[in-house]
This record gives C-alpha cells, sequence and structure tokens, in this order.
C-alpha cells in the first residue's frame, strides 16, 4: 500500500527517544529512515529496558518500542571517510534528525551549512534540550531536567506530593511529535519549492507549548498555577472520585451533566444546594462537593457508576493500570498493539504500540527493529562502494557492520 511519506529517506541520526520517536512516526507514515549509529554501540537506548537478555543483544525494550521499521547503518562521524559515507548518503536524502546538543555536527563538520551544499532540498531537523540559541543552549539535558525547568512538575501532583514528575518521559515525547508535525509541513513546502529548512526543536519549548490552558492563565488572568492533584481546575465536579471498589474519574463539566450526575447517585438536592447551583460556585466549594459526592458513590463498584454514568452522558472512567487498558477491547479490538515478525532469543514475539492515529487503510506491520550496522553493506553498494572499499573502511573502523551474521535481518536490495 502507498502511505503519505513513501519515498521520503530520513537519516536519523538521534539516541534514545525524543529522536527516535519522531522517526518512528515518519516511518509509519512510509518514510524510509535509516537509523545513523556510532559502530561502538549504536543508540543508547539498545541497552536500555526491563529484559538485560534483550539489552545484552543490543535490542533493549527501549529501543524496541520506538525503532521498528528503520534500518540501520553504522557509521563513525568522527573519522574522515566515516564523513565521506555521510555524505554520501545525504546526496540522496529529504530529512536530517538529529538530537546532539547544540554545535556537536558543526565542530563534526556535518552542520546545516555544510549539508545543505551537498543536498540544497535538505530538511535539518535539530532536537536539543533548550534550541539551538540563548543562555541554556549548551546545558544538557534529560527529560527530568526539563520537566523541572518548563514548570511542568510545579503542577504535577498535589499541594503534598508537588513537585511530581509524570509518570513516562513526557518531555522527550512531545518534542518528538513537534519535530514529526514540523518536518512533516516542511516536506508539504519542499516537493512543492524545492526548498530545505532548518528546524530548530526545543523539549522545554515543546513542553511549555503543550502546557497551553496553564501558560495562558497566567500571561493574561495574571494566575500563578497551583498543583491541584486529581482535580480539575476548569471545573467541578471533574476529577477523580473513590467508590466501592476503587478510584473512578468523572468530568461533569457542563450544567446538565451536572444534575444528571446529582439524580444518578440518589442526591437530586444537590441540585439546588446554592454552594454547588452553578458553574463557579462548584468551583468555589470544590472541597464540599466532592465530599458529598464520595459518600454517596462509594456505596457501588466504580465499574457500575462508570457504565450508568457514561449510558446517561455524564463522562466517567475507571482508573486502569496498563497492563487493564492494553487488554481491553478497546484498544484490543482497533488492533492497536502490532506483533513484530521476529522473536527475542527465547522465541517469545515482541510487540510494539502503532502510532495514535490511523489511516483508512490498514498500516502493514513494521519489520523488526534493525540490528546495529544491519544495513551497512547493502548502502556501502547502493552508494557505489566496492567490496574492498567496504571490507577497508570496516578495518579502519569509519563503518560497522553486526557482530554476527545471524543476527542480520534479511533485507531485499
Amino acid at each position: 500500500m502507498s502511505l503519505p511519506l513513501s519515498g521520503v529517506r530520513v537519516l536519523d541520526l538521534s539516541n534514545v527517544l525524543a529522536g527516535p520517536f519522531c522517526g518512528y512516526h515518519l516511518a509509519r507514515l512510509g518514510a524510509e529512515v535509516i537509523k545513523i549509529e556510532n559502530p561502538k554501540g549504536g543508540d543508547l537506548a539498545r541497552r536500555l529496558g526491563a529484559d538485560p537478555r534483550m539489552s545484552e543483544r543490543l535490542q533493549g525494550l527501549s529501543f524496541v518500542a520506538v525503532n521498528a521499521g528503520k534500518q540501520s547503518v553504522a557509521i563513525d562521524l568522527k573519522s574522515k571517510d566515516g564523513k565521506e559515507v555521510f555524505l554520501r548518503l545525504v546526496a540522496t536524502a529529504d530529512v536530517v534528525l538529529e538530537n546532539f546538543r547544540p554545535k556537536v555536527m558543526e565542530r563534526l563538520g556535518l552542520g546545516f551549512e555544510t549539508l545543505a551544499k551537498h543536498n540544497s532540498r535538505l530538511i535539518y531537523c535539530a532536537i536539543s534540550g533548550f534550541g539551538q540559541t540563548g543562555p541554556w543552549a549548551g546545558r544538557p539535558a534529560y527529560d527530568q531536567i526539563v520537566q523541572g525547568l518548563s514548570g511542568a512538575m510545579s503542577v504535577t501532583g498535589d499541594a503534598r506530593s508537588a513537585p511530581l514528575r509524570t509518570g513516562f518521559p513526557i518531555s522527550d515525547t512531545i518534542a518528538g511529535l513537534t519535530a514529526a508535525f514540523a518536518i512533516a509541513a516542511a516536506l508539504v513546502e519542499q516537493r512543492q519549492t524545492g526548498r530545505g529548512r532548518f528546524i530548530d526543536v526545543s523539549l522545554l519549548e515543546s513542553t511549555i507549548a503543550a502546557m497551553g490552558w496553564v501558560v495562558s492563565n497566567h500571561l493574561n488572568a495574571g494566575i500563578d498555577p497551583l498543583p491541584m492533584g486529581n482535580e480539575n481546575f476548569t471545573a467541578a465536579p471533574s476529577g477523580t472520585f473513590t467508590t466501592a471498589t476503587g478510584p473512578l474519574n468523572i468530568a461533569a463539566n457542563e450544567q446538565k451533566q451536572y444534575e444528571t450526575l446529582c439524580n444518578l447517585i440518589g442526591r437530586p438536592e444537590l441540585k439546588s444546594d446554592p454552594r454547588f447551583a452553578d458553574r463557579q460556585a462548584r468551583k468555589t466549594n470544590r472541597s464540599a462537593l466532592s465530599e458529598e459526592l464520595n459518600r454517596a458513590l462509594a456505596a457501588r463498584p466504580a465499574e457500575e457508576w462508570e457504565a450508568e454514568f457514561n449510558a446517561a452522558g455524564v463522562p466517567a472512567g475507571c482508573v486502569l493500570k496498563v497492563a487493564d487498558v492494553l487488554a481491553e477491547a478497546q484498544v484490543v479490538g482497533r488492533r492497536f498493539i502490532e506483533t513484530l515478525p521476529a522473536a527475542r532469543g527465547d522465541g517469545e514475539a515482541l510487540r510494539v504500540t502503532r502510532p495514535g492515529f490511523r489511516l483508512e487503510d490498514e498500516f502493514p506491520s513494521p519489520p523488526a527493529p534493525p540490528a546495529l550496522g544491519a544495513d551497512t553493506v547493502l548502502w556501502m553498494a547502493r552508494l557505489g562502494y566496492s567490496q574492498e572499499d567496504t571490507e577497508r573502511l570496516v578495518l579502519n573502523g569509519a563503518i560497522g557492520l553486526p557482530s554476527t551474521a545471524d543476527s542480520v535481518p534479511k533485507r531485499s536490495a
């Protein structure tokens, strides 16, 4: 099947999460994504994840999550010969994606201006912690650091637990999506005008941008955002409540929803209680309202309330664990989890999530994440290197091959 980015070639020099997550989305949309990795170990994520055996094989589960469907060419970008191989690849590419600290590629002699001389149509996307300019540009940055600096941790948790990081690397993830969006837009322009572009993606700015409502309240109303735990600052009752069997999220944000909720829990008098009669009053008296609702909700299990509320048009949902939601018919039925056409060393299949969108056609299952250097020989031949040249470059360390022939996925030329 033809996918939207079929015919686009991306050289993905990035590591760990933000860049690889971007590249994964481009690959799933049909782009040919070639990871350019250091022959000495490759992407750090190859050694990260909960299964030590997979990490030893340089197929760490963190790597598996965001690198299916890509190729791998192992090149030492510090070597003269390695740079020459890379420049030949750049001449064939549409996009270069990297997440080094600012100026690293320039110091290697491979910055955007240099690469653009080899390919004037090139889209170059640089993802970094704080962007390519500014007093923080040169600082090292990991997701946790950016979560703290962005203000996100200050509004996560409640008065007792804040500041609190999210349970997954949200800044890396948002930056990866931001980069994929910007690259896709630049590709439209490239196809129309032939113009290349430099795209500067900042984890810090991507995270702050995603906090739009919180930031807008501060910028335009002078509100200092506070951590509210599982409460929604925009409305009440909207948050997490207690039932006979566990927590239940309810978002009765509209007047009609609130009145329906009161009837369903057997507390119709709460509709006319002056403390809760209108939207603003409910926000002002949020704590008192929550106490009343929790007292009524304690009579029945969360699952029963969830079904009854949703049937009546009151948004509600149980608070699920990851294992629970992945087993739900909603997720299973839409084939959100995909099995890769390759197995672990013990024969157990590897599984990944597809992106959070669907096209009208079925996605093809992606190839398994590549072994380090799995496609080096293939691309050396495509770039015009002889077998003797390739062997020489392997010997001098400019390029790398998989450690064992058995680990190299069979790919068609």
